[in-house]
């Protein structure tokens, strides 16, 4: 009778049973999510005050720090609240949006990706012909572009996964809705239709990647023409944060998709989570702040004309 109850409400996994450490993991993951918010807000905040940056690789760079934002907003909260106040319970319409909304933004995020590494591919491999590609329309249909196939790719996974009732146990050992766990107390016909679309996407994110590959080999020889040291240097200062991001980022999928669910190991379970769901939205805007700096420069001018807009008011 126990597999045939069906399904209202999942139970997340605690990493310790002791409320102290409860309460510690929480203060550790909100520190960690303030940092995150804190550095993309800041990243936001100069590419939109600052005039000189207003280009369409840092217009990209802004939709990413969004997602960012956006992404970790998806499990950490909700992590951090049931830390708190020792509930591990989450409704089946929560987890369906925790499902749809990090498979939205994170597919979002590569396809956003990809279109940085284009951007980058013009600048550096056609610069006289760059004005005339990366026009502010097409830089604006290509964010759109991403969004929207990130959306449709959520929404397709999403209502798959939830069109029929779950039943058996209802124990998810993770600390957030993850994929792979849900899959496991699905319906047989959702699990093998859900498996043919994942062999579907990683055909497509195949295809990517080879495009990726084929860009960024196209940069480094370009890169490596360019007679002076100075100008060599320049040009892969522009496009490795992107570069560095893309790894990071490709490292967690990865890691999200070989990687085996285990029922019994939550320290593994937590672990494997962070290094696809956190570490990304937090390491971004550390990667362009300390290697980029246009950004850096932005964020400084603004954080001195802030201060000294409050001097000049605290002493008329």
């Amino acid at each position: 009778m126990r597999n045939l109850s069906i399904i209202t409400e999942f139970l997340l996994m605690e990493f310790s049973s002791m409320w102290e450490l409860q309460v510690l993991h929480a203060l550790l993951f909100l520190m960690i999510y303030l940092a995150a918010l804190i550095g993309n807000l800041l990243t936001i905040a100069a590419i939109v005050t600052d005039p000189q940056l207003h280009c369409p690789m840092y217009f990209f760079l802004s939709n990413l720090s969004v997602l960012d934002i956006c992404t970790i907003s998806v499990t950490l909260p909700k992590f951090i609240v049931n830390s708190l106040s020792g509930s591990q319970s989450l409704s089946l319409l929560g987890c369906a949006a925790q499902i749809l909304f990090f498979l939205f933004f994170s597919a979002t995020e590569f396809a956003l990706l990809l279109a940085m590494s284009y951007d980058r591919f013009v600048a550096i491999c056609h610069p006289l012909h760059y004005g005339n590609i990366m026009t502010p329309a097409r830089c604006v249909w290509a964010a759109s572009g991403s969004w929207l196939s990130g959306f449709i790719y959520s929404a397709v996974h999403t209502g798959n996964m939830f069109r029929l009732p779950f039943s058996g146990c209802n124990v998810i050992h993770q600390f957030f809705c993850d994929v792979p766990h849900v899959l496991k107390v699905s319906a047989t016909d959702v699990f093998n239709t859900e498996f043919v679309l994942i062999v579907a996407s990683l055909c497509s994110l195949s295809f990517c990647f080879a495009f990726l590959i084929a860009s960024y080999a196209c940069i480094f020889s370009s890169v490596l023409k360019i007679p002076s040291v100075e100008g060599r240097y320049k040009a892969i200062s522009t496009c490795s944060p992107q570069l560095i991001i893309l790894i990071l980022f490709l490292i967690s999928v990865m890691i999200a998709v070989l990687r085996e669910t285990s029922d019994t190991s939550s320290i593994q379970n937590l672990l494997v989570a962070v290094a696809y769901t956190i570490i990304p939205p937090f390491m971004n805007p550390i990667i362009y702040s300390l290697r980029n700096q246009k950004v850096a420069a932005a964020m400084g001018k603004m954080t001195r004309r802030i201060f000294f807009h409050q001097e000049r008011n605290f002493h008329p």
